[in-house]
C-alpha cells in the first residue's frame, strides 16, 4: 500500500533523512558538511533572514515534507521555528520529530515561543547544566551535546602568515558592549530598574549561579518582581539577557585587563576601543572571518586567550575546540565540563580565577615546547572525539532511539 502524503515510513534507512532548517546560524553549515561526509541524505531549507507570510511558510514546509520525506527536522537555537506554533502544528500533522540543538543558553531563547512541550520534540544542549532545568520545564527528551570543530573547514588559506596577526598573546571575542545596550533598550526598564540591574549583573558575574532569572529570584526578589511586572515575555527575556550580557562584559573586562601587560592583540568589535581607551600597549584588530581568517590567525599567536560568556558557567565555548584544531595553544578559564572533554594540564591549560592569568601567561610564553605539546595533544583529542561528525552521529542515533 502506498504511503499517504502525511504518512511515510520513518527511520527505515541505514541513516536518517534530515531536513535542516535555515542557515541563519553558522553551525548549520557545519552540520550540512558533516552530513555530506557521513553520507546522510539531507535537505537545507534556507529562509535566510527574509520575512515570510504565513501561507508562504506553510507552503514551503509542506512541499519539503511531502517531496523530501525526512525522518526528522533539525534546527539550531530554534531558528526557523516560528514563535506562534505554526511549525509545531505542521510537525504534529505529519507526525515528524523536531531536533533543536541549543548552542546558546536555551533559557534566553525559549521564553517567547508557544507550543513548546510537543512530545515529538527533542532538545540537545551544549551545556550539561541546562539538561535538568529543561527536563523540569516539561521537555520529555533532553540530551547533552557539546560543541565541536570541523577540521576539514578550519584549514589555513595563506602560504605566508599575516605579519599584523603575529602576537605573543591574542584574544578573539566580543566586548558585549553593544549587545548589552541593545538588550537594555529592548527591555526598556525605568532608570531606577536599569541602575538596579547593573548591580545585579555585578553580583551575578561573581556568583556560581547558572541562570540570571533564578539568581534574581533568590537574591534580588524586588528586581525580579519589577521586571516580571512588564507583562511582556519579550521584554522579560530581554531583561534577563541584559543582566547576562552585562555580567559577561564585566567578567571579560576583568580577564582581558590581566593580559594587557603582555601587549596583546585584541580582535573583535569596536567596543574594546571604548572600554580600553585609557590603556596603552595593546593593539586592536577588527573582527575576522571565521572560515577565511581564523585558521591562519590562531597559529600566529604564541598564546590564544579565552574567557567564556556568563551565559554558561559550566560549559566550554567554540574556541576551546577551534584553537587546538588549528594547531595552536589555548589558555582558557576553567569550566566544570571541560574535564569531561579534555585532560587539564595535558590537553588544555586553564586558570581557575583571573588572578592566575599573569603567572600562567609568563610560564607558557617562556616554554614553547610545553605549548606545542599541549596543542598537539588537544588536537589529537579533538580529531578523535570532538568533530561535528561525532556530534551528528550522536544526534542521529539519539533521534532514532527516541522516535524510530
Amino acid at each position: 500500500m502506498q504511503a499517504s502524503p502525511t504518512n511515510w515510513p520513518r527511520f527505515r534507512g541505514a541513516s536518517p533523512r534530515i531536513l535542516l532548517l535555515t542557515s541563519q546560524y553558522f553551525l548549520i553549515g557545519e552540520l550540512a558538511a558533516a552530513c555530506e561526509r557521513l553520507g546522510v541524505e539531507h535537505l537545507l531549507l534556507d529562509f535566510g533572514t527574509r520575512e515570510m507570510d504565513l501561507d508562504e511558510f506553510v507552503a514551503a514546509m509542506t512541499e519539503a515534507f511531502e517531496t523530501f520525506r525526512p525522518d526528522f527536522v533539525l534546527t539550531v537555537n530554534h531558528l526557523g521555528v516560528d514563535r506562534e506554533g505554526v511549525l509545531a502544528s505542521l510537525l504534529t500533522k505529519y507526525d515528524l520529530p523536531l531536533a533543536s540543538w541549543f548552542v546558546d543558553n536555551p533559557h534566553l531563547i525559549l521564553g517567547v515561543y508557544k507550543h513548546l512541550l510537543e512530545p515529538r520534540t527533542a532538545l540537545f544542549t551544549w551545556d550539561l547544566d541546562t539538561v535538568a532545568p529543561l527536563s523540569d520545564m516539561g521537555f520529555e527528551h533532553v540530551f547533552h551535546l557539546p560543541l565541536g570543530a570541523d577540521p576539514t573547514r578550519l584549514v589555513p588559506h595563506r602560504d605566508r602568515p599575516v605579519e599584523a596577526w603575529r602576537a605573543s598573546i591574542s584574544f578573539v571575542g566580543n566586548s558585549m558592549l553593544t549587545k548589552t545596550l541593545m538588550r537594555a533598550r529592548a527591555a526598556n526598564p525605568s532608570e531606577h530598574l536599569f541602575r538596579a540591574a547593573m548591580e545585579v549583573a555585578k553580583a551575578f558575574a561573581l556568583s556560581d549561579a547558572q541562570q540570571a532569572g533564578p539568581f534574581m529570584a533568590e537574591h534580588f526578589p524586588e528586581v525580579r518582581a519589577a521586571y516580571k511586572a512588564f507583562g511582556d515575555p519579550g521584554r522579560e527575556l530581554a531583561f534577563e539577557t541584559f543582566i547576562t550580557w552585562q555580567a559577561t562584559l564585566l567578567y571579560r573586562l576583568d580577564c582581558v585587563s590581566r593580559i594587557l601587560p603582555f601587549s596583546p592583540l585584541i580582535v573583535g568589535d569596536t567596543g574594546w576601543q571604548e572600554l580600553f581607551s585609557a590603556q596603552s600597549g595593546w593593539r586592536y584588530h577588527p573582527e575576522l572571518s571565521y572560515y577565511e581568517d581564523l585558521p591562519d590567525f590562531y597559529p600566529a599567536s604564541e598564546i590564544n586567550f579565552n574567557c567564556t560568556s556568563q551565559q554558561m558557567k559550566g560549559a566550554v565555548n567554540q574556541r576551546v575546540f577551534d584553537v587546538p584544531c588549528c594547531n595552536a595553544f589555548l589558555l582558557t578559564d576553567h569550566r566544570r565540563q571541560v574535564e569531561d572533554l579534555f585532560e587539564p594540564g595535558t590537553e588544555i591549560v586553564c586558570y581557575a580565577n583571573p588572578d592566575e592569568i599573569p603567572e600562567l601567561v609568563e610560564r607558557y610564553l617562556a616554554d614553547p615546547a610545553a605549548r606545542a605539546q599541549v596543542a598537539a595533544a588537544a588536537r589529537r583529542r579533538v580529531l578523535a572525539e570532538h568533530t561535528y561528525d561525532h556530534r551528528m552521529t550522536f544526534l542521529m542515533e539519539a533521534m532514532r532511539k527516541t522516535f524510530g
